[in-house]
Protein backbone atom coordinates (compact mmCIF):
# COMPACT_ATOMS: atom_id res chain seq x y z
CA UNK A 1 0.00 0.00 0.00
CA UNK A 2 1.39 3.41 -0.98
CA UNK A 3 1.47 5.63 2.10
CA UNK A 4 3.10 8.60 0.36
CA UNK A 5 -0.18 9.85 -1.12
CA UNK A 6 -1.75 10.94 2.18
CA UNK A 7 1.09 10.70 4.68
CA UNK A 8 3.85 12.54 2.84
CA UNK A 9 5.51 15.16 4.99
CA UNK A 10 5.07 13.37 8.31
CA UNK A 11 8.26 12.52 10.25
CA UNK A 12 9.88 9.17 9.51
CA UNK A 13 9.64 8.04 13.15
CA UNK A 14 5.88 8.60 13.12
CA UNK A 15 5.45 6.72 9.86
CA UNK A 16 7.58 3.89 11.25
CA UNK A 17 4.95 3.44 13.99
CA UNK A 18 2.05 3.00 11.55
CA UNK A 19 3.77 1.12 8.72
CA UNK A 20 3.56 -2.23 10.57
CA UNK A 21 -0.23 -1.76 10.86
CA UNK A 22 -0.44 -1.07 7.16
CA UNK A 23 1.91 -3.87 6.13
CA UNK A 24 0.06 -6.47 8.24
CA UNK A 25 -3.38 -5.32 7.01
CA UNK A 26 -4.40 -4.34 10.55
CA UNK A 27 -5.02 -0.66 9.88
CA UNK A 28 -8.77 -1.21 9.41
CA UNK A 29 -9.05 -3.05 12.72
CA UNK A 30 -7.10 -0.31 14.48
CA UNK A 31 -9.36 2.38 13.01
CA UNK A 32 -12.49 0.46 14.04
CA UNK A 33 -11.22 0.16 17.60
CA UNK A 34 -10.55 3.93 17.72
CA UNK A 35 -13.74 4.91 15.87
CA UNK A 36 -16.30 2.12 16.13
CA UNK A 37 -19.23 3.95 14.49
CA UNK A 38 -19.84 6.36 11.66
CA UNK A 39 -21.66 9.65 12.16
CA UNK A 40 -25.32 10.01 11.17
CA UNK A 41 -24.97 13.35 9.34
CA UNK A 42 -25.85 11.85 5.96
CA UNK A 43 -27.96 14.49 4.19
CA UNK A 44 -27.01 17.96 3.03
CA UNK A 45 -29.60 19.52 5.33
CA UNK A 46 -28.24 17.60 8.34
CA UNK A 47 -24.73 18.68 7.34
CA UNK A 48 -25.88 22.31 7.13
CA UNK A 49 -27.32 22.07 10.65
CA UNK A 50 -24.16 20.38 11.96
CA UNK A 51 -21.87 23.05 10.47
CA UNK A 52 -24.14 25.89 11.58
CA UNK A 53 -24.11 24.61 15.17
CA UNK A 54 -20.29 24.50 15.19
CA UNK A 55 -20.13 27.95 13.60
CA UNK A 56 -22.44 29.43 16.23
CA UNK A 57 -20.50 27.81 19.06
CA UNK A 58 -17.06 28.97 17.95
CA UNK A 59 -17.40 31.82 15.46
CA UNK A 60 -20.56 33.60 16.60
CA UNK A 61 -23.42 34.88 14.50
CA UNK A 62 -21.52 37.22 12.18
CA UNK A 63 -20.93 34.77 9.35
CA UNK A 64 -23.92 33.53 7.37
CA UNK A 65 -23.51 30.30 5.46
CA UNK A 66 -25.30 30.26 2.13
CA UNK A 67 -24.79 26.58 1.42
CA UNK A 68 -23.24 23.53 3.01
CA UNK A 69 -23.26 20.23 1.16
CA UNK A 70 -21.54 16.99 0.36
CA UNK A 71 -19.93 17.14 -3.07
CA UNK A 72 -19.19 14.01 -5.07
CA UNK A 73 -17.10 16.03 -7.54
CA UNK A 74 -14.37 16.74 -4.99
CA UNK A 75 -11.50 14.36 -5.53
CA UNK A 76 -9.84 14.00 -2.16
CA UNK A 77 -6.26 13.81 -3.38
CA UNK A 78 -6.59 16.85 -5.68
CA UNK A 79 -8.85 19.14 -3.68
CA UNK A 80 -8.00 18.08 -0.14
CA UNK A 81 -10.96 17.14 2.05
CA UNK A 82 -13.40 19.97 1.50
CA UNK A 83 -13.72 23.39 -0.05
CA UNK A 84 -14.84 26.77 1.15
CA UNK A 85 -15.96 29.65 -1.02
CA UNK A 86 -16.57 33.23 -0.07
CA UNK A 87 -17.63 35.63 -2.76
CA UNK A 88 -18.68 39.24 -2.31
CA UNK A 89 -20.63 40.82 -5.15
CA UNK A 90 -22.01 44.30 -5.59
CA UNK A 91 -25.59 44.02 -6.74
CA UNK A 92 -27.79 47.08 -7.09
CA UNK A 93 -25.80 49.17 -4.63
CA UNK A 94 -25.77 46.38 -2.04
CA UNK A 95 -22.98 44.02 -1.20
CA UNK A 96 -24.10 40.40 -1.28
CA UNK A 97 -21.85 37.70 0.14
CA UNK A 98 -21.99 34.01 -0.64
CA UNK A 99 -20.30 31.71 1.87
CA UNK A 100 -20.37 28.00 1.22
CA UNK A 101 -18.67 24.85 2.37
CA UNK A 102 -18.47 21.64 0.38
CA UNK A 103 -17.31 18.39 1.95
CA UNK A 104 -16.08 15.46 -0.15
CA UNK A 105 -18.79 12.79 -0.37
CA UNK A 106 -16.40 10.12 0.86
CA UNK A 107 -16.96 11.61 4.34
CA UNK A 108 -20.73 11.07 4.23
CA UNK A 109 -19.95 7.75 5.93
CA UNK A 110 -17.04 8.30 8.29
CA UNK A 111 -16.41 8.77 12.00
CA UNK A 112 -17.90 11.95 13.45
CA UNK A 113 -14.48 13.09 14.69
CA UNK A 114 -13.19 13.17 11.10
CA UNK A 115 -16.20 15.09 9.85
CA UNK A 116 -15.78 17.62 12.65
CA UNK A 117 -12.08 18.04 11.88
CA UNK A 118 -12.86 18.81 8.22
CA UNK A 119 -15.67 21.22 9.11
CA UNK A 120 -13.45 22.99 11.65
CA UNK A 121 -10.77 23.37 8.97
CA UNK A 122 -13.18 24.88 6.46
CA UNK A 123 -14.80 27.17 9.04
CA UNK A 124 -11.38 28.44 10.12
CA UNK A 125 -10.76 29.59 6.54
CA UNK A 126 -13.54 32.14 6.90
CA UNK A 127 -11.44 33.91 9.55
CA UNK A 128 -7.93 33.02 8.38
CA UNK A 129 -7.40 32.60 4.64
CA UNK A 130 -3.90 31.09 4.83
CA UNK A 131 -2.61 28.00 6.61
CA UNK A 132 -0.62 30.01 9.12
CA UNK A 133 -0.09 29.91 12.88
CA UNK A 134 -3.31 31.83 13.60
CA UNK A 135 -5.25 29.43 11.35
CA UNK A 136 -4.06 26.35 13.23
CA UNK A 137 -4.62 28.04 16.59
CA UNK A 138 -8.23 28.64 15.57
CA UNK A 139 -8.56 25.01 14.44
CA UNK A 140 -7.21 23.83 17.81
CA UNK A 141 -9.59 26.21 19.61
CA UNK A 142 -12.55 24.57 17.84
CA UNK A 143 -11.14 21.02 18.10
CA UNK A 144 -8.39 20.45 20.68
CA UNK A 145 -7.22 17.20 19.00
CA UNK A 146 -7.15 18.78 15.53
CA UNK A 147 -3.64 17.63 14.54
CA UNK A 148 -4.10 14.07 15.83
CA UNK A 149 -7.43 13.81 14.01
CA UNK A 150 -5.90 15.11 10.80
CA UNK A 151 -3.22 12.41 10.95
CA UNK A 152 -5.72 9.66 11.73
CA UNK A 153 -8.01 10.88 8.96
CA UNK A 154 -5.09 10.49 6.58
CA UNK A 155 -4.65 6.94 7.88
CA UNK A 156 -8.36 6.40 7.17
CA UNK A 157 -7.91 7.65 3.59
CA UNK A 158 -4.90 5.38 3.21
CA UNK A 159 -7.06 2.46 4.32
CA UNK A 160 -9.89 3.43 1.94
CA UNK A 161 -7.41 3.19 -0.94
CA UNK A 162 -7.36 -0.57 -0.38
CA UNK A 163 -10.92 -0.61 -1.67
CA UNK A 164 -12.39 -1.88 1.61
CA UNK A 165 -15.05 0.03 3.51
CA UNK A 166 -15.18 0.27 7.29
CA UNK A 167 -18.69 1.71 7.67
CA UNK A 168 -21.99 1.50 5.87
Amino acid sequence: MDTSKYLAGYPADLLAQVEPLIASNQLGDWLLRRYPVAHQVRTDSALYDYVTDLKKEFLGKGLTLSRVQYDNKIQVIKHALGQHHFIARAHGGKLKSVNEIRIASVFRVAPEAFLKMIVVHELAHFREKEHNKAFYQLCRHMEADYHQLEFELRLYLTYLDTGDLLYT
